[in-house]
């Protein structure tokens, strides 16, 4: 699972490395959670993407993911996006 986060959104995508391809994603530019981000802290926008990712990821038949951080501090919103996807049934 790849984190991204820009200035305003985060972004996450679980990818297959052998064929290099995007199984899943989210991000808090998606039809599901951009009504519920809006108003919201950037944390608690990250959580629901975590959140999302998890469930589309469970829904795929995948459990169990390797987390890669891109470069960020393991701190803020990548760790609340990481935790969620754990509270939502992930492992890594």
């Amino acid at each position: 699972m790849c984190v991204f986060r820009s200035l305003n959104h985060a972004y996450a995508q679980v990818v297959d490395d052998r064929l290099g391809r995007t199984l899943v994603s989210a991000s808090t530019l998606d039809q599901e959670v951009r009504s519920e981000v809006e108003g919201k802290k950037k944390t608690e926008a990250a959580q629901l993407v975590g959140k999302l990712v998890a469930e589309r990821a469970m829904k795929s038949g995948i459990t169990k993911v390797a987390f890669d951080r891109g470069g960020y501090r393991y701190h803020g919103r990548v760790k609340v996006l990481a935790e969620a996807a754990r509270e939502a049934g992930l492992v890594f």
